[in-house]
C-alpha cells in the first residue's frame, strides 16, 4: 500500500508558495498534510492531498515543477513510545528513512506519520508482522 505524495519545487520568493495553494483552492483540492523545506533559493513542498492525479494536473497546468512520489502512511496511537516502535523496526531491518512528518487525522485522535523509505515493500512486510496499521490512499485522502 503506498500514498501518493505530491512534490512541488519552488523558487523562494514571497508569494510564491501562495501562487501554489491558489491553484489547488481555485481547483477545490484539499490539502491533507504539508511539508516544507527550503534553501536561501528554493522550496519542496510536499503534500498529501485529497485528489493527487488532479493536483499535479492542475498545478503542472500552471507552470509549477511537479512530481509524484509513493509514501507510507501509518497510524499511530497518540502516545509516548509509538514513534519510536516504527523507527526502530527500520532500524533493526536495515531501511533507510529518507524523511518523515505527521499530523493528527479528523475521525480519532490517532497521529498519522507519513514516511519515505528506501525499500517500500521490505517496510510494508515488516510492518504487517508487527501489527502498526498501514492506511491505504482512500484513508488518506479522506482525512
Amino acid at each position: 500500500m503506498s500514498v501518493k505524495q505530491i512534490n512541488v519545487f519552488l523558487e523562494n520568493e514571497p508569494g510564491r508558495l501562495a501562487e501554489m495553494t491558489k491553484v489547488l483552492s481555485e481547483a477545490k483540492i484539499d490539502i491533507r498534510a504539508i511539508y516544507v523545506t527550503d534553501s536561501t533559493s528554493y522550496g519542496i513542498i510536499r503534500m498529501i492531498v485529497n485528489q493527487p492525479d488532479d493536483a499535479k494536473l492542475e498545478l503542472q497546468t500552471k507552470g509549477f515543477t511537479v512530481s509524484v512520489s509513493h509514501v507510507i502512511a501509518v497510524e499511530l496511537k497518540d502516545v509516548p513510545g509509538t514513534l519510536d516502535k516504527v523507527l526502530g523496526l527500520l532500524s533493526g531491518n536495515n531501511i533507510q528513512l529518507e524523511y518523515l512528518y505527521a499530523f493528527v487525522g479528523r475521525a480519532s485522535n490517532d497521529a498519522v506519520v507519513v514516511l519515505r523509505v528506501d525499500d517500500r515493500p521490505k517496510t510494508l512486510e515488516i510492518f504487517e508482522q508487527n501489527g502498526v496499521r498501514v492506511l491505504d490512499d482512500k484513508e488518506v485522502y479522506g482525512i
